[in-house]
């Protein structure tokens, strides 16, 4: 396999993306990490860096960031799945908005290990720009600061932009206003996940490649090369999770696919903007997302593949050429400059992990040693980091305000057997799109869209 394949941003991380030597038979350790991926290496850089004494070790079927953490849009964001109203009706307020705090902490977190560690991820604190381009996408995001607002976030975590200020950070066509908000980061990927597993060596952790698990319990991790014997095993495996024995209803994987264009002249530039290198969205219900590289591209990708039966995960599913074509229509939509003219240079996806009720979680099960986090619904750039940190702390025993935040410990229900699954999530696929396309038609909000996400309990 050509690793350089699995994406833009593994074609132009800076190594050779050589594998690891694998395991070579029985071993023992103090942390057993299942997943080389920022869940994985995070929650190893935290151990190592708080406790150089502990063995650990990192189980990778493939190489460090073969998964989401290699493919993903490159944004380091404060998102979280669950909004804070959803998270404030379970746990309350206070802790709904501790969480949304630490996830903003979370975006310069990530970059003061990216300086420390010298990982040239291409950080750039440029802040996010989601545009409203109809009538019912300009009324979300009014709502969306008005809710900001009543738990006491400030202009200066959310904004609302008017169709001039919108216009002036992202160029699109057809803007009516926006939201703007500066906590995220636009970020190379890959290189952060291939810099973050050097720095863990460097910490004496020990990383195996192409090894791959074939099952995970209290105290054990089963290998194709050998067994691994650990009082804490943590599961580190996202999008992949339903590939264990057992976890197959525990997330659902869902594909989210993207492009890359060529890099693109200034006098396009000048017309789409992100002269600061903001990430862009707009108010649609159906998932998209981009950033302007540091080579001028425009990586750009969204949802709309579909969920596969049984949870399946396949190479062939990485490339759907419906939905690429999809996107390079969406972006030339959002931006005339980018016309039939404009070359796609790179294409390329992956399945994320979705949980039953939309929530990431982080936990340790003190009784058997298992700990896990995941669930990030496509937001997990920053999110793993502060599951990384959690981790480090409830596996070292140490109680803090990120133990005590309302994610820890939580328990999402089990998806339903198949057929149900297959139905149901494609089925939200559709009504997601349905609803854009009459959002578009009509300028009104979409209800479908509405009694979906009540549905999702968002």
């Amino acid at each position: 396999m050509s690793y350089r394949n699995v994406s833009f941003w593994m074609s132009t991380a800076d190594d050779d993306l050589s594998p690891r030597p694998p395991l070579a038979g029985d071993v023992e350790v103090d942390v057993a990490i299942v997943g080389g991926g920022y869940t994985g290496l995070w929650t190893a850089y935290y151990l190592a860096t708080a406790d150089p004494t502990l063995r650990i070790a990192v189980l990778e079927k493939e190489i460090a960031g073969y998964g989401a953490s290699g493919r993903n849009g490159g944004w380091c964001s404060a998102l979280l799945p669950t909004s804070v109203p959803a998270l404030a009706r379970r746990h309350g307020r206070d802790a709904a908005v501790a969480m949304q705090r630490a996830m903003q902490s979370t975006v310069d977190e990530v970059g003061r290990v990216a300086a420390a560690e010298e990982i040239d991820c291409h950080w750039d604190k440029g802040g996010t720009v989601v545009l409203a381009r109809t009538a019912a996408q300009l009324q979300r995001a009014r709502a969306e600061v008005e809710e900001a607002r009543a738990y006491g976030f400030g202009d200066d975590d959310l904004a609302l932009l008017g169709p001039a200020e919108a216009a002036a950070r992202c160029g699109a066509d057809g803007v009516h206003g926006g939201t703007y908000t500066p906590h995220c980061a636009a970020i190379h990927p890959a290189r952060l996940v291939r810099g973050l597993a050097r720095a863990v060596e460097h910490r004496g952790v020990a990383i195996y490649e192409r090894t791959a698990v074939t099952a995970l319990r209290p105290g054990i991790v089963t290998t194709s090369a050998g067994t691994v014997r650990a009082p804490i095993v943590v599961r580190a495996t996202e999008g992949y999770t339903p590939s264990l024995p057992g976890a197959r209803r525990a997330v659902a994987p869902v594909y989210s696919l993207m492009i890359a264009t060529e890099p693109l002249p200034d006098a396009v530039w000048q017309q789409i903007g992100l002269t600061g290198r903001e990430t862009f969205s707009d108010y649609r219900h159906l998932i998209i997302y981009g950033q302007r590289t540091v080579d001028g591209r425009l990586a750009f990708g969204g949802r709309g593949a579909p969920y596969h039966f049984r949870s399946r995960i396949r190479p062939e599913y990485d490339r759907e050429p419906r939905v690429f074509a999809s996107l390079r229509q969406t972006l030339a939509d959002l931006f005339p400059a980018l016309g039939p003219d404009v070359a796609v240079s790179h294409s390329w996806g992956g399945p994320l992990g979705v949980a039953r009720d939309w929530t990431a979680s982080v936990g340790l099960d003190r009784g058997t040693g298992l700990a896990w986090a995941g669930g990030y619904v496509g937001d997990g750039v920053g999110t793993s980091n502060l599951a990384g940190r959690t981790l480090a702390h409830l596996i070292r025993g140490v109680e803090s305000d990120l133990t005590a935040l309302p994610w820890v410990g939580h328990r999402s229900p089990r998806w339903e057997p198949e057929p149900l699954r297959w139905l149901g999530v494609n089925a939200g696929l559709r009504v997601m799109t349905s609803a854009d396309a009459a959002e578009a038609r009509t300028g009104r909000p979409a209800r479908r869209a509405a009694a979906f996400n009540r549905l999702l309990g968002h």
